[in-house]
Formats: structure tokens, C-alpha cells, sequence
């Protein structure tokens, strides 16, 4: 355990620990990555004696430059090392006079020397983009996508006079996802990872435990550098693989195929895992088929017959288009600026002008590329005008897409006024004309912000159990379908907006998607009694009000803490569907919300396995919440919140109001029909006024109207599905046979539809199966007491392996206190039930699970508590 202890320690303080043993280094290389490694390395107290990069381009310095000659380093701009192979005296006698102990090389494109890379004292190393022996070569990353390869990963190695051929000091790799780019790659873990690593590869050596592992010659493979002539895209391949082509290529040089005749670069690719969008078709060469234009881009056939699809074209002229507007024109057409608007241009020109300080006059013809900007200085524009035009956030393919400064200030003025939005979202709805509405139903799979289909094409059949129909085919989600939606959302974390957007703007999203689902409150409760049979009034005021009420609660936790809750049934996919679509609308980015609906033993069991969920919530039944934990803990020992199953205690005391402890008694059994989580799963009350309760009771039952749920007069409405219908049968029916009198119902209501009649049953003792069993249905279950046994009943009542909720009625109010206070339930209702508050924590004890669903403390169920030590 000590080991392990010291291991953690040095891993977490790697950022801030200042450590004993320090080197002098020389860093020859350049790039923004560069001048990450040498400003980490100097902040852990490592001494830089030079800087050895390229000159100077078009009047700039290497970012690597800019920051060590403002800190005062030795910079050495040297345009070669070498001539005719041989080394340069004068360059190399100045390198050896600053005195580095090692050489860092964290990105080089220069030749260096033999006698400069073995002339310190601990020699050389470099970084490398690839998982060495593998992809040697100076495209590492772009062969790793071209060749499909599943694992992606960096090596730093000591140089040796091969090409990428040195022995290994460590590497580092991470997954390829099914989508990634060279950029994607590069920014979530080459990047990032690859600093950390430089810097502590640097320490392992000055504290004389870094290793040198001699590299493999198998499996190793060489790649040169891609060029423009032999990237063409051989389209008589697989989908995938020309996928694999063109994302490797992306950017540099870039994969191309011809196109009604001419030659077009294809850019940002993905495979196409839903239905094929309608679209215009092109011929493209060499293909199987001809292409589509559509909505989504450029929509591509490999081989194979299936389908990937190309967000971005350019032509030969470096002019870059969405490929959805192949034929569109009216891209073109001039905008009329506002004052404002004029100013922000302005503002724009000075940007230009400080990047392209080679150009004499930025007019609106100046090309942003052909006057040598290069891809740093995209990512510079890009920053520039988010800092100071107003935070208007562009992309680096913006860029590329309008590289004159007039196409470039068209595009920020429609940005900047919204016209310039995301394609329109694709919804293949079902519709019905009910409830004097025309209701518009999604019913495939939610993933990465779009509605597709499962992977395997699989659908079941969800039923409107007010009449057995079938409502629609629902997609049925694969384990293939959950790995998609948890890499959407573990990239939205990482890598897009949600994990890096201010907690107030994030508030702010969650007000609007509540207010969406506000102006469509109708419309859900209508979807939510066509799937569940929910009472139209009940599913108007309660599961939507409520929900909507818990956005809103939420919400304005958000620049309070840094994380949200969003709580989301999975039961009743249709209002689920309905749900994401209203998330789109409210601009809640991309993967952060998944909805995929499937079997619990399929789907739910890959999330419960998941290497990369870190926490997951479960409401159902306690055998499956036990399976669940063993999983959790079995995959990544991933946090669980648990509400399982309940067999909630209500005792009524003779002192109680009798009108009241009715009505709010037959709420807690009969409500939603029983299908609710806290229903007072058993009845205690006091023998003296058990007789006329129980009459009173059965009074009030002949007048609830069974029906229709949409009807706003129905009472109660159908169950689920048939199969639980089935079994509340079969739960009354051994009701009866242990002895317990049946007083009313306990039967299928005699009408189509999955109807079961309000049932009561009284003189239940203590080790019946009802007694013990959640029934998860309108079944009141009653024992008596004997007047005054407050000890006794109480002992009754927590008689039992649950502990969800319990109620009380008594108009003794120290009565009152006194037996909630000894209620073993995580909720207790005082002459009341069913009264729940967003605010209010909810969750259960003992097996009815652990963890809080509403109220401040289920923020901490989706937070984590990090101590960080800084010594300065």
C-alpha cells in the first residue's frame, strides 16, 4: 500500500511539486508544443540554457521563440545544421558553448547533427506521435487513422543515429474513436498527454530512473509524408476504409476524388451509422454508386453499400464550402453591415494585419494562405477575434472555408447575427392526431446530437396500453449503440463546449430547455399517457410539471457548483425522444445528452460495464440494482446511485382526519396506478377505526372512473404493459390463496386494454408474500393494530429490507415526531403523501438503494472532491 500511496503522490503533483534534482537543457525544435514543453520544464525548475529553432517566416517568430527570448533564454535561430550531410562547425560550436546536459526535443523538422545529439551528458529525446515501433516516419498520426489502427499514443525515445529507430523511454497511447481527426487527436491526448510526458521524462532522467528499452523491429513500419498526387481516394473500398483515407488525410494535403469532372478535397469526415438522408446525387468517380448531396454534407457509398458522410469540400482554387451547399450560390451575396457591424470589421483588419505583417494593406481580395499564414496562425485568428469581438466563437475550418478577408468578414456577420447556424436537425417523427393535437414522436436512437437508427437496424414495438396497439416500431439500442453514446459524451466532456462553458451559461441552457418544455407541456404529457397509460392530468402536472420544475432547480445551481443533473426515463423511450429534441432546440451541445432505448440485460448491463462511465444512476428493482453494483465494481469501480425497490409503510393512527387520511391513503396506493416508486406498499391502521376506514375506502373506489387516459375524467388508466398486468394478477391470486381477505378487485377490468381493477385487501399478517412484496400496482395492502401499540406497529413497519418512503397520520403532532423520527425510510410524509419537492433530497435506506435523486445533495452524487497541494 505504500508503494502505491508514493505512486499516486508523484503522479498528482507532477504539475505543481517542485523537485530536488534539476538539469540544464537545450530545446531544439519549435511549435506551439515546443513552447508548452520548454514553459512546463522551466516552472519545475529545470534551468534552459538555449532555444535552437527556425528562423523567423515572413517577419514572425516561432511561438517557441516569442516566449523564450520575452523570458530572456538564448535563442538560436539556425536555418540548417547540416551541409551536404555534414555538420555546420560554427552552428554546432555554438551549441555546445551554452553547456545543456540533455537535449529536449519536443517537435523538430530540422536534421541535427550526430555530435550534437550525443554531446550531453544524458544525450537526447524526442517526442514521437505514434506507439513506436509502429508508424515511424513523420506522419505518424495521419498513417495511425489511414490504417485504421483501434490505439493511438506517443513515445518519447533516447536519438540514435536511425530515423524514429532509438530506445524507448516511455509512451502512452489512448483509443481511436470511430471519428476522430488528426486535430481531435492531437488536442485531446497528443497534445496535452505529450507535455506532461516531455516534462516528466526530463525528471525520470535527473533523478537517474529513466529507462531504455530497446525497440522491436516487429511490427515496425515506415511511412513517408503523404503527397497531394497519391492521396486520390480509391473509392472501389469499404466505407470505412475511405473514411480512414480521408480523416488521415484531413487538412494536410488533403484526400481527393473528382466530382462532376473536377477534382475536390474532401474534408472532416465520419461514418454514417443512421438511414441515408434524401439528396441531390453527384457522379463521383470511381464509385459504386453516385454520391448525395444533402442537408448533413456530402453523403459517400464505399463497396461495401454502406455510407460515410464529408462535412466540408474544397476546389482548386483553395475556395472551401460546406458540402451541403454544393449547388447552392447564395452564399455569395454581399451582406449590408450595421455601424457596429462596420466597427467589428475594423477590428477584424487590425487582427489580420498583425498576423499577415508581410502585407502592406489588408483589402478585401487579401487571401489569408497565399500571404503565408500557416496553421498556427489560425488557430491565432481564431483566438483573437474570441477575445476581442465580442466573444464570437469561430472554428479553425471556418478559416479555411473563407480565406479572403471579405468572404471572412461575410461569414463572422452571419455568425455574429445567428444567421449561420448548424444544419437543421434530421427527425424521422411518427405522428398522431390525439387529444386535439397532432403529437410529432422521434423513435430512434439519440447519439452525438442526431436521431439514428441502432447499429444493427434492430426496432421493437412500444404499445399504447389503453388499447394493446402498437404506437410505433422504437429503434432497439445495441451494446455498439451504448459505446457510441458514451464516446459522444465523453468527448462533449473533454473536448467540447460543455466542460469548458462558464457554470452561468450553462444555467442558462437548462432555463431554456425548460421553458421548451414548458410551451411543450401538452405535447409530452400527451406521448407520456400514449406509452404509459399515465392519466393525462397527472402526467400534465406531475411527470412533466415536475420535471420541468427540476431543470429549473438545477439550473440555478450551475454557477454555484460545477456540475447539473438530468434526470431522464429510459421506461417510456417516446417521451424521452421527445425530450432530446427539445434539448437541440435548446442548445444544449452535442453529446452531452444520449438517449438510447433498449433492453436493461443488453444496454444496460454495457453501461454497467463501461470502461469510461464514470457514474451511473438506477432506479428498478433491488435484484437488478445488486447485479448492477457487482458490475460497477467489477468494470472501473464507478460510482453508483441506487433507487430500488420499496414496500413503503403507512400508519394511520385513530386520532387522525379520517376524510384526510382516506383521501391521501388511497393516493398513496392508487396513484399513477401504482406504478410509482414510493407508493405505500403497506397499510397499518388502528383497530378501532380499521371497519369504517376500510368501508370508506371501498366507497370512494365505485366512484373512480376507469378509462381512457386522455379523457381529463378518468380516475385511473391502464398498466404499463401486459406482462406486469399479468403479474399483479398472479400477486392477488396468491393474496387470496396465503388467506388474506380480498375486499375489492384483484382482477383484469373486463375492457380492451391493460386495465386492473383498484384492489384492497385486508387482515394481511406479517409473513404473507404481499405483506413483504412490492406489488408496483394499485393494490392496497391493510393490517390492523391494536389501539395504542405505537412500539408495535412501528417494530411492524420496519420489519422489512426496504426503506424507500413511509407516512404517518395522526393529529398528535409529538405522535407525529415521534414515530418519524424512527421510521427507517429516507423519506417520511406527516399527514400527507406523495408530496415531494425538487428541493427536497429523495432517495431510500437499507435495500430500497442509497444515493439522493433531488435537492442539493444530489449535486454531490455527480461531483467529485479533488485536493490540490501548490508549493511555490
Amino acid at each position: 500500500m505504500l508503494w502505491t500511496a508514493n505512486t499516486i503522490i508523484r503522479k498528482f503533483s507532477s504539475s505543481s511539486a517542485y523537485y530536488q534534482n534539476k538539469l540544464k537543457l537545450a530545446l531544439i525544435g519549435q511549435s506551439l508544443f515546443g513552447q508548452e514543453v520548454y514553459t512546463n520544464l522551466r516552472k519545475q525548475g529545470h534551468k534552459v540554457v538555449g532555444v535552437f529553432t527556425v528562423p523567423d517566416k515572413d517577419g514572425k517568430a516561432d511561438p517557441l521563440a516569442v516566449v523564450a527570448e520575452k523570458d530572456g533564454t538564448p535563442v538560436f535561430k539556425f536555418p540548417r545544421w547540416r551541409v551536404k550531410g555534414k555538420p555546420i562547425p560554427e552552428v554546432v560550436e555554438a551549441y555546445k558553448a551554452v553547456g545543456a546536459e540533455l537535449n529536449v526535443m519536443p517537435f523538430c523538422s530540422q536534421f541535427i547533427p550526430m555530435n550534437v545529439i550525443d554531446f550531453p551528458k544524458h544525450g537526447s529525446i524526442i517526442y514521437h506521435p505514434s506507439i513506436l515501433p509502429r508508424h515511424r516516419g513523420a506522419s505518424a498520426i495521419n498513417w495511425t487513422l489511414i490504417e485504421g489502427d483501434k490505439k493511438a499514443g506517443f513515445s518519447i525515445f533516447w536519438a540514435d543515429d536511425g530515423l524514429d529507430t532509438g530506445p524507448i523511454l516511455l509512451q502512452q497511447e489512448c483509443p481511436v474513436e470511430p471519428n476522430d481527426t488528426v486535430d481531435t487527436l492531437y488536442n485531446r491526448f497528443l497534445f496535452p498527454e505529450g507535455i506532461k510526458a516531455m516534462v516528466e521524462a526530463v525528471q525520470l532522467i535527473a533523478d537517474g530512473k529513466a529507462p531504455k528499452i530497446p525497440q522491436s523491429e516487429e511490427g515496425a513500419s515506415y511511412e513517408g509524408i503523404q503527397k497531394k498526387s497519391n492521396a486520390k481516394v480509391n473509392m472501389a473500398q469499404p466505407a470505412e476504409v475511405i473514411h480512414n483515407w480521408i480523416r488521415g488525410h484531413d487538412k494536410v494535403p488533403g484526400a481527393w476524388v473528382v466530382i462532376d469532372g473536377k477534382p475536390v478535397t474532401l474534408y472532416s469526415s465520419s461514418m454514417l451509422s443512421g438511414s441515408v438522408p434524401a439528396g441531390q446525387p453527384v457522379e463521383v468517380e470511381g464509385a459504386s454508386q453516385p454520391g448525395l448531396i444533402a442537408k448533413s454534407g456530402l453523403i459517400l457509398f464505399g463497396s461495401d453499400g454502406k455510407a460515410l458522410q464529408v462535412k466540408n469540400l474544397q476546389f482548386e482554387d483553395r475556395n472551401m464550402i460546406p458540402a451541403s451547399k454544393y449547388f447552392s450560390s447564395d452564399e455569395d451575396a454581399s451582406l449590408d453591415l450595421t455601424d457596429d457591424e462596420k466597427e467589428m470589421a475594423e477590428k477584424i483588419r487590425a487582427i489580420w494585419k498583425g498576423i499577415l505583417s508581410n502585407v502592406p494593406v489588408i483589402d478585401d481580395t487579401t487571401d489569408f494562405f497565399k500571404s503565408g499564414a500557416a496553421s498556427m496562425d489560425v488557430v491565432r485568428l481564431v483566438e483573437e477575434v474570441k477575445q476581442k469581438c465580442g466573444g464570437v466563437q469561430l472554428q479553425n475550418e471556418d478559416v479555411y472555408m473563407a480565406t479572403t478577408f471579405q468572404s471572412f468578414i461575410q461569414m463572422f456577420v452571419r455568425r455574429l447575427r445567428g444567421e449561420d447556424q448548424e444544419e437543421e436537425l434530421l427527425i424521422d417523427y411518427v405522428t398522431k392526431d390525439v387529444n386535439n393535437m397532432t403529437v410529432k414522436m422521434p423513435h430512434q436512437c439519440f447519439i452525438n446530437g442526431n436521431f439514428e437508427d441502432a447499429e444493427d437496424g434492430k426496432t421493437y414495438n412500444t404499445v399504447n396500453p389503453t388499447d394493446g396497439s402498437v404506437i410505433c416500431k422504437v429503434s432497439y439500442a445495441s451494446v455498439a449503440d451504448v459505446d457510441r453514446a458514451v464516446s459522444a459524451a465523453k468527448e462533449a466532456f473533454d473536448n467540447g463546449p460543455w466542460g469548458k462553458m462558464n457554470p452561468r451559461d450553462r444555467g442558462q441552457l437548462l432555463y431554456r430547455l425548460a421553458d421548451l418544455m414548458e410551451e411543450h407541456q401538452e405535447e409530452l404529457a400527451t406521448i407520456e399517457t400514449l406509452d404509459s397509460g399515465a392519466v393525462y392530468t397527472l402526467a400534465l402536472k406531475t411527470h412533466v410539471g415536475m420535471s420541468i420544475q427540476t431543470f429549473r432547480y438545477f439550473a440555478g445551481w450551475c454557477d454555484k457548483i460545477q456540475g447539473s443533473t438530468i434526470p431522464i426515463n429510459q421506461v417510456t423511450p417516446l417521451t424521452a425522444l421527445k425530450f432530446a429534441e427539445l434539448t437541440v432546440k435548446a442548445g444544449i451541445p452535442k453529446g452531452v445528452i444520449n438517449i438510447v432505448p433498449g433492453s436493461g440485460g443488453l444496454v444496460g448491463q454495457r453501461m454497467s460495464d463501461h470502461p469510461d462511465i464514470r457514474k451511473l444512476g438506477f432506479t428498478g428493482s433491488t435484484p437488478i440494482g445488486k447485479q448492477i453494483m457487482k458490475s460497477c465494481a467489477v468494470s472501473n469501480l464507478k460510482k453508483v446511485s441506487l433507487e430500488l425497490g420499496g414496500k413503503s409503510p403507512l400508519i394511520i393512527f385513530s386520532d387522525c382526519d379520517m376524510d384526510k387520511a382516506v383521501r391521501m391513503g388511497m393516493s398513496s396506493v392508487y396513484f399513477n396506478k401504482g406504478e410509482n416508486c414510493i407508493a405505500a406498499g403497506r397499510l397499518f391502521v388502528e383497530e378501532s377505526i380499521h371497519d369504517e376506514y376500510i368501508r370508506r375506502v371501498v366507497e370512494e373506489i365505485k366512484k373512480m372512473k376507469i378509462g381512457d387516459p386522455l379523457d381529463r375524467s378518468t380516475d385511473h388508466g391502464p398498466q404499463n404493459h401486459k406482462a406486469h398486468l399479468d403479474k399483479l394478477v398472479e400477486y392477488c391470486e396468491l393474496g387470496v390463496k396465503e388467506g388474506a381477505t380480498l375486499v375489492y378487485g384483484g382482477r383484469q377490468v373486463d375492457r380492451q386494454g391493460f386495465f386492473m381493477e383498484p384492489t384492497v385487501f385486508t387482515d394481511v399478517e406479517d409473513h404473507m408474500f404481499i405483506a413483504k412484496e412490492e406489488s408496483f400496482g394499485p393494490v392496497m395492502v391493510v393490517s390492523k393494530f391494536k389501539d395504542g401499540d405505537v412500539d408495535g406497529v412501528l417494530s411492524r413497519a420496519n420489519n422489512t429490507e426496504f426503506g424507500l418512503a413511509s407516512g404517518v397520520f395522526t393529529r398528535d403532532i409529538n405522535k407525529a415526531m415521534y414515530v418519524s423520527e424512527r421510521l427507517e425510510a429516507g423519506t417520511v410524509f406527516v399527514n400527507t403523501y406523495n408530496k415531494t419537492d425538487v428541493a427536497a433530497p429523495f432517495g431510500g435506506f437499507k435495500q430500497s438503494g442509497f444515493g439522493k435523486d433531488l435537492g442539493e445533495e444530489a449535486l454531490h452524487e455527480y461531483l467529485r472532491t479533488k485536493a490540490v497541494t501548490v508549493e511555490y
